[in-house]
């Protein structure tokens, strides 16, 4: 059975009433935004750096951050004299894919000359497959055209989600790796 709301048994006032409710819905259903921007939540602590003082000149610190990346299985993308860039895939579950892309810059510290920072960060995006299934069209003259799904499909990677890994645990090891890689470089020489 179909309600005819232009129907004389449905007075105007339910009709005004119901065009309120649907249009109040259809609002609230397409803003679904969050009132708080993402980077109000940005605290810009002193304790929460993304950057380490070494004793050190800024070559030896962006070597002892390359030797970090690369024995940690990191590929490196890009490498300069104060500048290194590189990234290392995981995939923790069977449809799942995790890429981590680590950025280093080292900058000399005031006018010591052997005194320099690492400002270091992670981006962690991660990727969900995508199937497209295939499927193809035979041509019979007698039948027409005849639509015939195959198993085959065609798989791709689709970026789902993107962030910086916040400041904490996760660089103080690689700060404390870069450390000894330090400490190693200087009982070389």
């Amino acid at each position: 059975m179909l309600l005819n709301f232009r129907s004389p048994s449905f007075p105007s006032s339910f009709r005004t009433l119901a065009a309120i409710l649907l249009l109040g819905l259809l609002t609230s259903c397409g803003s679904t935004r969050s009132s708080v921007a993402v980077y109000q939540n940005e605290g810009f602590e002193a304790n929460e750096t993304f950057s380490r003082l070494f004793d050190a000149d800024v070559d030896a610190t962006c070597e002892a951050a390359r030797r970090a990346l690369l024995s940690q299985g990191y590929v490196l993308s890009t490498l300069k004299r104060d500048f290194i860039s590189a990234s290392k895939n995981f995939q923790p579950e069977g449809e799942v894919h995790v890429q981590i892309v680590f950025n280093v810059v080292c900058a000399p510290e005031g006018g010591q000359e052997h005194v320099s920072t690492a400002y270091v960060n992670a981006i962690q995006d991660r990727y969900a497959l995508k199937k497209s299934p295939n499927s193809a069209t035979v041509g019979v003259a007698a039948f027409g055209s005849l639509s015939i799904p195959l198993a085959a499909s065609d798989d791709s990677l689709v970026k789902v989600a993107s962030e910086t890994i916040p400041a904490g645990p996760f660089y103080d090891r690689f700060f404390a790796l870069m450390q000894r890689n330090l400490a190693q470089q200087a009982g070389e020489r």
